[in-house]
């Protein structure tokens, strides 16, 4: 296969610039970004991060060609090939969410948000792994196996958007998508030097999309570079008729494009989150946090130290037990020929990655919405958004900053690692994730701004500012440009 451009690590812009030249068409960017899958996923390091790919996809580029040719440009999306998480519905491909049992899956109809990529003009290349149900945050997958981080491929690469993590860090599409219930955009981000959003809560559909949790689940693109986390946002953001708190938060419909701004972090007030730097369990990581924290503040940022106890009691505002069981039996019961129609068939099946039976035993047994114990969470939920915002207020904050993670990637097949990602799951409050820096090993750790409701252009913003004063973005050698490119 003759690679027409070289799209290792290239920007949604460069593609743009390349098309509008006559340099490469779409179906020509489907040939490099194959041409990558085939040398990095299926051979070389064998990532194991695509768990299908889509055969209609040169007809898709194709139709997008001839609109160019014809003089219509859709968007800065037009013609841009884009991986999606194995639990977004499309009608070309099944939607498994990683699960053997629901191999043969298959929706017939597109995710609301995976309609607004198509009208952008995005190409969907194919899915990527990730774990069952996106139950775990390990990258692993009873369909699709154990995916490897690109960093250290003895590394878990994060989920449950493990898949879309890899894709995007080492060039399988301009940019992937995935979801996040407790954490699953922003662990894979950390872990594979990327910028991923999780935007607030109704920001955005997920309508189409496998669920976990209604209360907890939202969508987001992974991305190298934040001008292409900002386009992929504008792509998919806004307000679906079928789903009200989305009209709700459509009153604010963000432009991420508009807000990116190099100054963003002079006079930015952001709060260090001091316990959350002491709880972790790795040192070397925490120190490239906290060196990525003082460069806030040398890039103009006002930084203060401060302490955030509602951490203590997070737990108990959670709520995706009470949730999994029939948010997951709902989705199915709308899907005619779905092979199974519960989690207790799936658990009786056993195809589904045995390490995740007792976690799975225990959610389908759980109280259930019905419960006083699901109420009473549901309240401290919202006790501690107003704390939260009775915090950012007392100081004048932009934003919280903190850890990602409490140490680096972990070994395959030791223990999951610690996150401090859960404020925002709870909370709904909007939460980007930056890249810090790498450790000795040259293993990548994440830095996590978390900002006020429906102020998510302010947090990408932030991290576009960052990012233009510290270049953090580092490629993987795992997995350089192929030869014989442009």
């Amino acid at each position: 296969m003759t690679i027409p451009f070289e799209i290792c690590e290239a920007t949604i812009p460069e593609l743009q610039v390349a098309m509008a030249s006559g340099r490469v068409t779409a179906q020509g960017l489907v040939d490099a970004y194959l041409a990558r899958i085939e040398a990095y996923d299926r051979k070389g390091p064998c990532l194991n991060a695509i768990i299908r790919l889509n055969e209609l996809v040169y007809d898709d580029a194709a139709a997008l060609d001839e609109e160019r040719r014809a003089g219509r440009v859709r968007g800065p999306m037009h013609g841009v090939p884009i991986i999606l998480k194995d639990n977004f519905a499309t009608s070309e491909m099944p939607t498994s969410a990683g699960c053997a049992a629901l191999a043969k899956l298959w929706p017939r109809g597109d995710a609301f948000q995976v309609k607004k990529m198509r009208e952008a003009g995005a190409v969907i290349l194919g899915k990527a792994s990730m774990d069952d149900l996106a139950a775990s945050i390990t990258g692993t997958s009873s369909l699709g196996g154990q995916t490897r981080n690109p960093y250290d491929l003895n590394r878990i690469p994060g989920g449950s958007s493990g898949g879309s993590g890899v894709a995007a860090a080492v060039s399988f599409a301009a940019i992937a998508y995935g979801t996040d219930t407790g954490g699953s955009i922003r662990i894979p981000a950390a872990y594979n030097n990327l910028f991923a959003l999780r935007p607030t809560k109704g920001l955005s559909s997920n309508r189409g999309i496998m669920p976990y949790s209604h209360t907890h689940d939202t969508v987001g693109p992974l991305a190298r570079t934040v001008i292409d986390l900002a386009i992929g946002l504008d792509a998919t953001v806004g307000p679906d008729p079928a789903v009200p708190r989305t009209r709700a938060a459509g009153c604010r419909v963000p432009s991420f494009i508009g807000a990116l701004n190099a100054a963003a972090l002079k006079g930015a007030r952001l709060g260090i989150v001091g316990n959350l730097f002491r709880e972790a369990d790795d040192a070397e990581a925490m120190g490239v946090v906290e060196t990525a924290a003082k460069r806030l503040k040398e890039c103009g940022a006002v930084t203060l130290a401060i302490e955030l106890p509602t951490m203590l009691e997070i737990a108990d505002a959670v709520v995706w037990d009470f949730e999994f069981r029939v948010d997951l039996a709902g989705y199915l019961a709308a899907i005619p020929s779905a092979p199974v129609s519960s989690l207790s068939e799936i658990l009786r099946q056993g195809l589904f990655n045995p390490e995740l039976r007792e976690q799975l035993e225990h959610v389908n047994t759980s109280a259930g919405e019905d419960s006083p114990a699901y109420r009473l969470a549901l309240a401290r939920r919202e006790s501690i958004q107003r704390e939260l915002l009775s915090v950012l207020d007392l100081h004048g904050l932009d934003a919280l900053v903190y850890p990602t993670l409490r140490s680096r990637p972990p070994l395959i097949g030791s223990v999951s690692p610690k996150t401090n990602t859960r404020l925002s799951a709870v909370t709904g409050f909007p939460a980007i994730a930056i890249p810090a820096g790498f450790i000795s090993d040259n293993l990548p750790i994440g830095m996590e701004l978390l900002g006020r409701p429906l102020a998510d252009d302010r947090l990408v913003a932030l991290a576009y500012s960052y990012e233009q004063a510290i270049r953090p973005r580092r490629s993987p050698n795992t997995t350089p440009p192929l030869l014989g490119s442009s």
